[in-house]
């Protein structure tokens, strides 16, 4: 029975039909190329596969050295006396399951069918007022990625058209934690409808070292989409914490998470063919490579950047601290905006090598939440937390209602976390704890109202009987 279910996944990841003539499999078949279970090469290099037991296939090549080997003498088969024959059968448990990368369509088919026009690329005002529904504030952040994203998909669909050739302009987002930098990223991609990868750069190694190599950045385009290289060549990697890969200070060991990384990263951010592993996050001898071509790829790299500001103000007050025009050491430690005057001496100062920098021209920066920002994105993105939660006691058919008041005093708690939006949710599950328990027992509860003295812990919330609400829609009805 087993053996029945695994040749029938077989069958299914490999593209072989069991009723042979149908349309769907064969242009499964055209679509995917299976590849030899030795030299782990496609179909369309080697030619026809064999096929052996168990739905694993050999190229001609290698099967025709294993039979060399054999003719040869080369095996000393009185060292398996006693062994019987293997089985391919019962290598079943054995081999991997066959994985297969969809193929890149001929030259004439791209020149037939181009991959994007230009016409249905949304201008960049387009692009932010998307943006604008889903991210609250950041209008300068929202507008320089707009025109970034505008530019770098017409370079895409223009191609080679002419001698001038357009260059790739990668971003780099400076902000404090909680400020957005993610979400406007994968907000970006979802309203673009193009295949996004977030890394992490923390987990960044040189080659040889414990952890993921830089190529696995783009093994996670890749899979994000479908192992179709050509759209993976198309989507856009975001790389986050950024700044952990800074040149480290005063040490005496080789720096393999730090500057090596930034140097890794150099040919993926200006455009290079890299040869990644399909289905897996590092190179073995189990899985095939699949070559991706960078060069079309838009790279935004993020990060918080802490201390960063101290750079900024040891260049701000280089000026004499003595005599009548003399700036104070304090002057800008109360500037909220303080990260956007930040330049790329501040950059290379806090250690990013100026060869990283210079393929990241657009350099944006992401402001510090306000009380009165951090109000709106609780009521106002498409999405927001109070709409999230208003959501699931309707489906206890319970209205749940916020005043002034309690937004504000949920912003100021939030506020003294000091970790931007992210500290919104913390705060409202916290409250809202009780309220998701309690509200279930009683069936009668029609209306719970959060206000200010119940998120300071000084009073209750307002609760409102399903009688009471009939009464007050009937009074409207006849006023």
């Amino acid at each position: 029975m087993e053996d029945k279910e695994y040749l029938e996944d077989t069958e299914k990841d490999t593209g072989q039909d069991k009723e042979p003539g149908t349309g769907q499999e064969k242009n499964k078949e055209a679509e995917y190329d299976r590849f030899c279970f030795l030299c782990h090469r496609p179909e369309s290099q080697t030619g026809k596969l064999i096929t052996l037991a168990q739905g694993m296939a050999i190229c001609p090549d290698c099967m025709q050295k294993t039979m060399d080997t054999i003719q040869n003498g080369n095996i000393d088969f009185s060292k398996f006396r006693g062994i019987n024959m293997i089985n391919l059968a019962d290598l079943q448990n054995m081999m991997p399951r066959q994985q297969q990368v969809k193929r890149k369509k001929p030259k004439e088919e791209k020149a037939a069918e181009p991959a994007f026009d230009i016409r249905k690329i949304p201008a960049p005002h387009r692009i932010k007022g998307q943006l604008d529904e889903y991210v609250i504030g950041q209008d300068h952040a929202k507008k320089v990625i707009s025109v970034a994203v505008y530019n770098h998909y017409k370079r895409v669909a223009t191609g080679t058209q002419d001698d001038i050739e357009i260059e790739k302009s990668n971003i780099l987002l400076i902000g404090p934690t909680g400020s957005g930098k993610t979400y406007l990223v994968k907000t970006l991609a979802r309203l673009l409808d193009v295949p996004l990868a977030v890394a992490d750069a923390t987990s960044l190694t040189e080659a040889g070292y414990i952890g993921d190599d830089i190529e696995s950045v783009i093994s996670k385009l890749l899979a994000a989409a479908d192992n179709d290289v050509e759209k993976a060549e198309r989507g856009i990697v975001f790389i986050d914490e950024i700044d952990k890969i800074a040149k480290k200070k005063d040490t005496h060991h080789r720096d393999v998470s730090g500057e090596s990384v930034q140097q890794g990263l150099l040919k993926l951010l200006e455009g290079a063919e890299v040869e990644v592993p399909v289905g897996a996050s590092s190179k073995n001898a189990m899985v095939p490579l699949a070559t991706v071509n960078t060069r079309n790829i838009l790279f935004i790299c993020g990060g918080a950047f802490p201390d960063l500001e101290n750079v900024i103000k040891e260049r701000l007050n280089q000026k004499s601290s003595m005599g009548f025009q003399a700036d104070l050491k304090d002057k800008y430690d109360n500037d909220p905006n303080l990260l956007a005057r930040v330049t790329m001496e501040d950059l290379r100062n806090f250690g990013m090598i100026p060869e990283f920098l210079g393929r990241l021209p657009v350099v944006c920066t992401l402001s510090r939440l306000t009380r009165e920002m951090l109000v709106r994105i609780l009521k106002e993105p498409k999405n927001a937390i109070l709409k999230q939660y208003q959501k699931l006691l309707a489906l206890d058919e319970v209205q749940l209602e916020f005043d002034d008041g309690a937004l504000e005093a949920i912003a100021e708690k939030a506020l003294e976390r000091d970790t931007g939006a992210r500290a919104l949710r913390a705060i409202i599950e916290d409250f809202m704890l009780d309220i998701m328990y309690e509200i279930p027992k009683d069936d009668d509860i029609g209306r719970v109202t959060i206000t200010r003295e119940y998120i300071e812990h000084t009073g209750g919330p307002l609760i409102a009987m399903r009688g009471v609400l009939k009464l007050e829609e009937g009074s409207a009805a006849q006023g």
